[in-house]
């Protein structure tokens, strides 16, 4: 995972030496562009393992960048910016970023976050099983075991036990996970998946799993 090429999208010369220093001493290799139209065209050309990308740049939305990556753009794209609003780290997580760090940031948490985005993305391609510490789930069979002992769900808290671990580590909004669970007919109805969410946490609970769905508030859900 490590060697892995990382595109850094931003204009501001010293976060791009700040971040080419500290990828470079963890192991990757890093590709920089410093408009949104130079780094569509590095991601479309080099097809780097992630991207890291700053909202406010000189050409074009940073929005507008991660909407045409990720119509085309697999792989995961974290978004740097010191944009602190609710709207727009709600905006940018609905829109399929992988995370949101704002600045000023600690590298270190940086690091980590990179090396979770590629480990998720890593795992989701290469096995069909979802797996989290002794909790294993398996998509094609609907069953989800913890130390090899199944842990009964309704098929709608199989479904979102399933999202949280495809996406392990990232906030997922309340939309997000109401769309995609229920359709798009219920993206309003947060205090509907909060019974979901609580009913989930119980089970989990049964089994030791206290506190791996973290609450972001007013944003949604982490699974850790």
């Amino acid at each position: 995972m490590n060697k892995a090429e990382i595109l850094l999208i931003d204009d501001e010369e010293s976060i791009l030496k700040l971040l080419e220093i500290n990828l470079h001493a963890n192991g990757f290799k890093v590709l920089k562009a410093r408009t949104g139209a130079e780094g569509l065209r590095m991601a479309q050309s080099h097809a780097p393992q992630l991207v890291i990308l700053d909202l406010g740049l000189p050409d074009v939305s940073g929005h507008e960048v991660l909407t045409r990556l990720k119509s085309c753009f697999l792989r995961p794209v974290i978004i740097l910016s010191a944009v602190h609003e609710e709207s727009a780290i709600i905006q940018a997580l609905d829109a399929g970023a992988a995370d949101y760090l704002t600045k000023p940031f600690r590298t270190g948490e940086l690091m980590a976050r990179v090396r979770s985005a590629l480990r998720r993305y890593y795992v989701e391609e290469e096995s069909p099983l979802l797996k989290s510490g002794s909790l294993v789930l398996d998509p094609t069979a609907r069953t989800v075991a913890h130390n090899n002992d199944a842990l009964k769900l309704t098929a709608t808290e199989f479904d979102l036990l399933a999202l949280f671990m495809r996406n392990e580590g990232r906030v997922l909004t309340h939309q997000y996970l109401l769309r995609e669970v229920w359709g798009a007919h219920y993206e309003d109805q947060t205090q509907y998946l909060r019974v979901f969410v609580n009913t989930l946490r119980k089970k989990l609970e049964t089994v030791g799993m206290q506190a791996c769905i973290q609450t972001e508030i007013g944003i949604g859900y982490r699974f850790v």
